[in-house]
């Protein structure tokens, strides 16, 4: 099971490289949740699979016998620079990473709803043009599918819900042959795939005393 996450598009100004855009993004990921559990702040995560499009593979890289200016600006390599960031961010977790210099096209009938802050190729500007900005024609996006606890949050409170069906109401619901015994059976295994995804005991060991009673 993994949660999906996205940055349309990823919030890069326009100038700068990739080590200077994530390393505005320390403590925090430059993407959004995408599916449908409450949004928790990502502090771990067991695997990931993470694509970035749109971001030319020339980095900056430091003058000659100057010190670079974090660790990510060291790198040589555009794949290299996400790499090292994935794992300074999720340590321990196993990560995959993927560059692609081939930007998402948003040409119409794609709708324009991006800020005016926004170039033709779809990289900030530090302040708003002066002038009426042209449809944006492409942008950078980073998309990550994970397997983290934010997973525990999202199949735990399916099972809940499904808990309080109360199926005896709904006589065609089992009109295709499905038991009752294999509904409750079903409910169950949610559950458990559910503290597979669990950190530890949370705050919904009160809850689970509540099921047993």
């Amino acid at each position: 099971v993994v949660a999906a996450w996205a940055s349309v598009p990823f919030p890069a100004l326009r100038g700068d490289s990739l080590p200077d855009t994530l390393c505005t993004y320390q403590q925090d990921v430059p993407w959004k949740l995408l599916s449908s559990c409450r949004e928790q702040k990502v502090s771990c995560c067991f695997a990931q699979s993470v694509v970035l499009r749109g971001i030319c593979k020339e980095i900056h890289i430091s003058c000659p016998g100057k010190r670079p200016a974090s660790l990510l600006h060291a790198c040589e390599s555009t794949e290299e620079v996400l790499q090292r960031y994935l794992h300074a961010l999720f340590p321990g977790a196993f990560s995959t990473s993927h560059v692609l210099e081939q930007p998402c096209n948003t040409l119409p009938p794609y709708p324009q709803f991006f800020s005016p802050l926004l170039t033709r190729q779809g990289f900030l500007l530090d302040k708003p043009p002066g002038y009426s900005s042209a449809a944006v024609e492409s942008i950078p996006v980073l998309a990550a599918l994970q397997s983290s606890p934010v997973l525990h949050t999202l199949l735990y409170s399916l099972y809940k819900d499904l808990q309080k069906l109360n199926t005896r109401r709904w006589a065609s619901f089992f009109s295709a042959g499905v038991e009752q015994d294999d509904f409750q059976e079903a409910l169950q295994e949610l559950r458990t795939l559910s503290q597979c995804y669990e950190m530890g005991f949370g705050a919904d060991g009160s809850e689970d005393e509540a099921d047993s009673d």
